[in-house]
This record gives C-alpha cells, sequence and structure tokens, in this order.
C-alpha cells in the first residue's frame, strides 16, 4: 500500500494520494497525550478530484445489477469483520473507546451495513401505479441513484458511523466521498484499505482528509448530491445553510441532551445500573448517552445511592488495558467543557455524589460523575456536555419528568423506565426521534427515525434511507399510442 499509518493520505479512485494541502494535522493518543499520526489537511483541489473520480465511476457502479452491487457489500463487510480487533485498537489509540467497547459497536455496525444492503433486495426502485384513467395506461415510478454523495463522521466512532451511512448509498448505486473527523481518522483509513482488498470498483469509495474547512469545501461543491453529516449542531447548521442553497439534500444528524425518566415502579439499583451504563459508557460521547435523568421522588435515594455505587465501578485507564472500564476524552479541550459544565453546577448549588475531580495523571481523563441538586439555570442541564456525567433531577410524578424531559431544543432520543401502559403510551408522544422503553439503545434494521429540533433533520433508516438515496421519477405510459397520419 501506498500510505503508513504515520502518514495518512487520501484515497481516491482505488489509489493513495498525498493531500496537496499544505496544513498538517497531528493525531494524538488522548491516553497518552502523545501524536503517533499526521496528515495533511485536504484543500478545495483535493475534494475537487475526488468528487470526480466518484463521478466518473458512478454510471458504471449504478449500472450492476442490485444483487451485484450488495454482493459487493457484503465481500467489504466480511472483510472488516475479520479485522474487527485491529480496527477497535485504531480507535482506542486515536480517540480512547476501550477496545472491548469498540469491538462491540464495531460488530453491530458490519451486521447493519449487511442488513442495510440487503434491504435493496426489496426496496422498489421500480413500481407501477395505476389511478382511474383509461383502461392500460399507468405509471411506472422509477427512483434513480441521486449520483455522488458524501459522508462526513465525526470522531467519537469513526468505523461505526461510516459503515451506517453507506450501505443505503452504495447499494442503490451513488459512488461516496468521505470526509473523517480531522481527531480520528486512522481507523477510517484501515477502511478504505480493507474496501480495496475486498474489491470495491476504485471511484466508488473514496476519501478525503482534512478539517472544517474541506468538509465545507465537500459540502459546498457542486456536484455532490447529498450530503450525509454526523456532528453539532453549529456545523450541521453550514452544512443545510450550503446544500439548501444549491437545491441539494442533506440528512443531519447532531446533537443532542437526551433525558431518562424514572418512574417510582421499577427497581431502583437495577435501574440505576443500567443508567450508569447509558450515561458513561465511552466516556459519555455518545450523542445519545443519558445527559438528563429525572427520577421519582418515591425511588430517588436508593437510586441516586445505586448510581454513584455504579459509578465507582467504572476504571479509568488506557482501552487498551483489558480492566479499563472508562477511557480517556477525545482531547484536552473535550474534557475542559466537561469540566466546566461540571464546575459551574457545583458553583450554583449542585452536589457531587461521585467523581466530579480530574485525575492526576497524563491522559485526558475524567470519572464517572454523578451530580444532584441540579437546574436548568445549569450548563450541564442545558448545552451537550458530551462526557461521563450524570446529573439527576428528583420529580414528583412520572408526568412531571416527561415534561422537563420535553423542555429542550434537543429532540435525538430518549429513553423511560416504567412498567405502567398508560406511561408508556404517554412517553411515545416525547418530541424526540426515538424513545426506548425500559433498555437503552436498541431496535432492529426496520427502524427508521428523524431527529427533531436541533437535533438535525432528514429521516434516516430502513426504506427512509433508500428513498432519501434515490430520486423518483414518473414514466406515465397511456393505454395506446396516436394513429398513424395519411
Amino acid at each position: 500500500m501506498a500510505t503508513t499509518m504515520e502518514t495518512l493520505q487520501n484515497f481516491i479512485g482505488g489509489r493513495w494520494e498525498e493531500p496537496v494541502g499544505e496544513d498538517a494535522v497531528a493525531v494524538v493518543n488522548p491516553a497518552t497525550e502523545k501524536a503517533f499520526a499526521h496528515f495533511r489537511a485536504s484543500c478545495a483541489d483535493d475534494v475537487d478530484r475526488a468528487v470526480a473520480v466518484a463521478g466518473a465511476a458512478q454510471s458504471a457502479w449504478a449500472a450492476l445489477t442490485v444483487a451485484r452491487r450488495v454482493e459487493r457489500i457484503h465481500a467489504w463487510a466480511d472483510t472488516i469483520a475479520a479485522h474487527a480487533e485491529e480496527l477497535a485498537e485504531l480507535e482506542c489509540r486515536e480517540m480512547g473507546k476501550p477496545v472491548g467497547i469498540g469491538l462491540s459497536f464495531i460488530a453491530g455496525a458490519v451486521a447493519g451495513l449487511k442488513a442495510a444492503a440487503d434491504q435493496a433486495l426489496t426496496y422498489p426502485f421500480s413500481e407501477t401505479v395505476t389511478g382511474p384513467g383509461p383502461a392500460g395506461e399507468r405509471t411506472d415510478i422509477v427512483r434513480h441513484p441521486l449520483g455522488v454523495t458524501a459522508v462526513i463522521t465525526p470522531w467519537n466512532f469513526p468505523v461505526v458511523m461510516v459503515l451506517g451511512a453507506l450501505g443505503p448509498l452504495l447499494a442503490a448505486g451513488n459512488t461516496v466521498v468521505v470526509k473523517p473527523s480531522e481527531r480520528s481518522p486512522v481507523s477510517t483509513v484501515r477502511l478504505f484499505e480493507l474496501a480495496a482488498s475486498a474489491g470495491l470498483p476504485p471511484g466508488v469509495l473514496n476519501l478525503v482528509l482534512g478539517d472544517g474547512r474541506t468538509g465545507a469545501a465537500l459540502t459546498e461543491h457542486e456536484e455532490v448530491r447529498l450530503v450525509h453529516f454526523t456532528g453539532s449542531v453549529g456545523a450541521g447548521r453550514a452544512v443545510g445553510s450550503a446544500t439548501g442553497g444549491r437545491l441539494s439534500r442533506s440528512v443531519l444528524e447532531l446533537g443532542g441532551k437526551d433525558p431518562a425518566v424514572i418512574d417510582d415502579g421499577v427497581d431502583p439499583v437495577a435501574t440505576a445500573q443500567a443508567v450508569a451504563f447509558g450515561a458513561f459508557i465511552n466516556t459519555g460521547q455518545i450523542c445519545t448517552s443519558m445527559e438528563r435523568i429525572y427520577v421519582h421522588e418515591r425511588i430517588a435515594d436508593g437510586f441516586v445511592e445505586a448510581l454513584a455505587a455504579a459509578a465507582g465501578t467504572f476504571t479509568i485507564g488506557d482501552g487498551l488495558d483489558p480492566a479499563t472500564v472508562l477511557g480517556p476524552l477525545v482531547d484536552a479541550r473535550q474534557r475542559d467543557t466537561v469540566r466546566r459544565h461540571v464546575e459551574d453546577a457545583v458553583h450554583k448549588g449542585a452536589t457531587v455524589r461521585a467523581g466530579g475531580v480530574v485525575p492526576e495523571r497524563p491522559g485526558y481523563f475524567y470519572p464517572a460523575t454523578v451530580l444532584t441538586g441540579v437546574d436548568d439555570t445549569m450548563l450541564v442541564m442545558t448545552e451537550e456536555t458530551f462526557g461521563p456525567v450524570a446529573p439527576v433531577t428528583v420529580v414528583s410524578s412520572f408526568e412531571e419528568g416527561l415534561t422537563r424531559a420535553a423542555a429542550s431544543r434537543y429532540g435525538l432520543a430518549a429513553t423511560v423506565y416504567t412498567d405502567d401502559p398508560d406511561h408508556i403510551a404517554a412517553a411515545a408522544q416525547l418530541p424526540v426521534g426515538v424513545v426506548w422503553v425500559n433498555q437503552w439503545q436498541g431496535g432492529g434494521p426496520e427502524r427508521l427515525y428523524e431527529p427533531a429540533r436541533d437535533s438535525g433533520m432528514g429521516a434516516t433508516g430502513a426504506r427512509a434511507a433508500y428513498d432519501a438515496a434515490t430520486r423518483p421519477a414518473a414514466v406515465h405510459i397511456a393505454a395506446t399510442a396516436p394513429a398513424a397520419g395519411r
């Protein structure tokens, strides 16, 4: 191969290429604070080349049968599965996720890639509809691929987010240019090496490395017909503005400040352990982490005590160590955000029940932290913390918990714990994209959703992902052709 893991390159048209941009970017291991890879950020010329190559490859890729495209995607997925541990170790080095946790997510992402590709086999790329017109008339609805698409992924799940977006885009006949986060591009580079070895045709998948300026050049490119973006609200607004201005599409999954609402009829200890996992796993660096917790006053004391005890079991350390449960935050900037949110809460009257102190050791570590006595004047209850912090609010009823859970500018997901059917029905009305009941995360390949409010726009999953990846055209066919003239 034409690159090493120390000096990263773009992958365009099946070849490794040095970006022509001049700005150097270092990739830092957050457990050691030492750089272990670097690259030059791609400029507009690099993006132009990647998009042109993707455009040249698209017609031949779309001309393959759906079954053949799905077969190629499956071959890549199988290759990824065979290298899952290597990919998990790379993710650990670049953003801190413990290897064991990374492995479980990558396994799920590989299965999801296959399932999403398989949906193309039953998706109605062509269907006939009839209306009230004369007998013999019909209208054929044909769904065409969009052409060149872009996928811009965040740093917290480098492998998972790439695979989660690509299945429908590729299976529908589009070609793709991927831009990973500059904080965690190494595992994505390895994904593209595996794509080449699995036999995906050159130009179908292309990679450009870079920062926000690279992403802007990609989202503003006239030939990119859809941008699938996962990231911050501010960056998502810029993407939506750029694509909307040139009448192209975007699918945006942005920030979250997800609530958990705990009813009084559940086991406080078991529920606290489940909430700890949802709040602290991946060091809280998940868009759907539980960042606001509303617990019924009847079980609050036992719940908080059990949650604080559970926080103490999240062992801090380098994710390469099998004993580690809580790896570092991705960088100093992210840790500073977490620390600032906790300090702001304490200054305004919150109580630290566990954690809350930066450990004196190298690495961007922060302990699993539980806060009580929080209110909505505090940053930790209104802004995305994206760290291992569980702020708990005691409520007098499940209904109050739902009301407070809904009072947010975010609307990504929510989790409720209750055995009351009426409460489950009420929770279904929360203004979010996904509601989980009695289990954080979950849902099969047929799940589809759209984030609400500042958490994004554009339905995704199942058929909705294929609808977004294609353009429908109607072909109306009359019953008979006009009679020939004399």
